[in-house]
């Protein structure tokens, strides 16, 4: 069975779905490239609000199809750089999506599955879910973003543990470090991620665009340069139309409906 990824609709939010049951949702090539596409299609389309990352079935993602690495070791370096490329596109293009995208993880993220999920805005995931970064369990190294992610997320100790020692790490755990969102009922994952999309789809797009790229920026920005940035931000949500709807239906007490 080809690999693929799913697109489909729940009202304003695009669910995209990792479908590779024969490889446990593996990722490859075909599946960045239309990573990627269903993002610029759900960028410009104004009734998507929000995007949910999901896999089929009872996992989520177990990253790269070892068996494809496998033959890549006969193949030039080039042709798995290109490959890598791919996913990297894939990951900045969720970073700078102009939309929130949430992870819906059940069972395994591993390896680059991992790397995708901590790429979203949001992880809801099952309470019996299991995050590893198991490249070193194979000698390889991590890719998908997943070095700086967590660098940027926590202690190195704690980072070193995790792509050194390439052991599993509990749903609980990741939640009590702040990684996770939600820890919700097994299966209930993309049903809670929905849930929480539906919240985000409510608010005004505009806003959450300015957050995300806010969030983004701060990491690599001097104080003055952000305060500037948040500055500009603000004044121009203010001058939007949604700030407008949103101020008086707060004055108001009612609920706004945000274009």
């Amino acid at each position: 069975m080809t690999a693929e990824l799913k697109s489909t609709s729940q009202g304003a939010t695009m669910v995209l779905t990792l479908s590779n049951p024969e490889h446990r949702n593996a990722l490859g090539p075909e599946i960045y490239a239309a990573g990627v596409e269903a993002l610029n299609v759900a960028e410009s389309n104004p009734e998507v609000r929000s995007v949910v990352l999901t896999g089929e079935g009872a996992l989520f993602c177990a990253g790269g199809n070892l068996q494809r690495l496998q033959a890549n070791r006969q193949q030039p370096a080039e042709v798995q750089a290109q490959s890598i490329e791919g996913l990297h596109s894939w990951i900045e293009a969720i970073r700078t999506f102009p939309k929130p995208v949430i992870a819906a993880v059940e069972g395994a993220a591993a390896g680059a599955g991992f790397s995708l999920a901590l790429a979203c805005d949001f992880i809801v995931a099952a309470d019996d879910a299991v995050f590893v970064m198991a490249y070193s369990n194979v000698a390889l190294s991590p890719d998908g973003g997943a070095s700086w992610a967590l660098s940027q997320a926590l202690p190195r100790q704690l980072v070193s543990e995790l792509l050194m020692g390439g052991e599993r790490i509990s749903a609980q755990r990741l939640h009590g470090l702040g990684l996770v969102n939600r820890v919700v009922a097994t299966g209930d994952a993309l049903t809670q991620a929905l849930a929480l999309a539906d919240k985000l789809n409510a608010k005004a797009p505009n806003a959450l665009a300015s957050i995300k790229e806010l969030i983004n920026d701060a990491g690599g920005t001097g104080l003055n340069r952000q305060l500037a940035s948040e500055r500009d931000h603000f004044v121009r949500n203010l001058h939007h139309a949604n700030g407008g709807i949103g101020i008086a239906a707060f004055l108001a007490k009612q609920t706004p409906r945000y274009e």
